[in-house]
């Protein structure tokens, strides 16, 4: 291919700026901003609805920005589709495949199109997700056309990697073969993918960097690991929960007698004994309770 690759470790894949969107009197993003380094699994989380597949459509260059600005490589998806699309792969929930197809004629309609179109690893690929060359691909089930679908996605080696709730509604045993494939394209090949999904624990389990959606806008987006050290469950007295929202910086959420807090723990341990609140217990939070805790500042 003679594109000028994204070679640096650590660049920016996709970059989106202050991106807003509205579909008639719905605010579907709302002055979102995120940045998608080389090399990472970045997932997005929120629930249905929240904005994750708009993202990804304005990344594929299928929707213009009305406000705001999305770059691909470093180039506009609307301006410069080629460019763009050529380095992508992409699977939705509902991969849109041509159902009269066999899966042999699929892979060579598709290598047409692709120069770095890798026939020897499709054929690993349908191998290891046992489908067969010549059936229908309208006579798989919803899991089997899943596996066509990621094979066609990955098969060109693209160096970055669109998942847009592949997972939902399949059984576990094809959602391990699609993660297991996503983790390959990552270390294998140095590939960068961007992982949307309702569903935390695979997102947790498999994501470097996670962006958390709600109602369009962006709860938070950064390292996983940042976001599992930062936030923290603490138990007081019912009697000191109000004293304790003093702690505005810090608190995401106060119930009856749980605070959830966001930032150094040390530090707002210190804060609480300033005040003398005598802390009960502390814990990580799941990304459950994270999620729950941002959604409702």
């Amino acid at each position: 291919m003679n594109f000028e690759k994204v070679d640096q470790e650590g660049a920016d894949v996709v970059s989106i700026k202050s991106l807003s969107r509205r579909f008639g009197e719905k605010l579907a993003l709302d002055n979102i901003s995120l940045t998608v380094k080389k090399g990472t699994v970045f997932g997005i989380v929120g629930e249905n609805g929240a904005g994750k597949t708009t993202t990804i459509k304005h990344i594929l260059g299928l929707y213009r920005c009305q406000s705001g600005s999305v770059s691909v490589f470093g180039k506009d998806p609307v301006a410069d589709p080629q460019y763009v699309l050529s380095r992508i792969g992409y699977l939705s929930e509902e991969p849109d495949l041509p159902t009269w197809m066999t899966v042999k004629e699929l892979l060579g309609y598709l290598s047409a199109f692709y120069p770095n179109w890798d026939m020897k690893y499709a054929h690993k690929l349908l191998d290891q997700f046992e489908l067969p060359l010549n059936k229908r691909i309208g006579q798989f089930s919803k899991g089997q056309r899943a596996r066509v679908g990621l094979t066609a996605a990955q098969a060109f080696h693209p160096e970055l990697l669109l998942l847009d709730e592949p997972s939902s509604g399949l059984d576990p045993i094809v959602r391990r073969d699609i993660l297991n494939a996503l983790i390959s394209t990552v270390v294998d090949e140095g590939g960068t993918v961007i992982f949307s999904s309702h569903l935390l624990d695979e997102v947790e389990r498999f994501s470097d960097h996670l962006a958390m959606y709600s109602k369009g806008r962006v709860l938070l987006s950064e390292p996983m690991e940042k976001v599992k050290v930062n936030h923290h469950k603490i138990s007081v007295s019912p009697v000191y929960i109000n004293a304790l929202k003093e702690l505005d910086e810090y608190i995401s959420h106060s119930g009856d007698s749980e605070v959830y807090c966001y930032g150094e723990i040390g530090r707002i341990l210190h804060k609480i004994q300033v005040m003398d609140i005598h802390v009960e217990s502390h814990d990580d939070m799941s990304l459950d309770e994270i999620f729950y805790a941002r959604s409702m500042t």
